[in-house]
C-alpha cells in the first residue's frame, strides 16, 4: 500500500515537472521569436535614422550654398 503511494507520488510529481518544463520551453520559444522581432524593427529604425543623416547633410549643404 505504501509502495503504491509513493508510485502514485512519484508519477505526480513528474506530471508536474513535465509541465513545468512544457511551459518554460514555450515560455523561451515565446521569448526567442519577440527578440527576433524586435532585432528586424531595430535595424528597420537605423535605416531610416541613416537616410534621415543624409538628407539633413543634402538640405544643410543646399542652404549654405543658397545663404553664401
Amino acid at each position: 500500500m505504501a509502495r503504491n503511494k509513493l508510485k502514485h507520488t512519484a508519477q505526480r510529481i513528474g506530471t508536474a515537472i513535465g509541465k513545468a518544463d512544457r511551459a518554460a520551453h514555450e515560455t523561451a520559444r515565446k521569448v526567442v521569436k519577440a527578440s527576433g522581432v524586435a532585432k528586424k524593427e531595430i535595424e528597420d529604425i537605423s535605416k531610416q535614422v541613416e537616410a534621415l543623416k543624409r538628407q539633413l547633410l543634402k538640405t544643410s549643404k543646399r542652404l549654405k550654398k543658397a545663404l553664401a
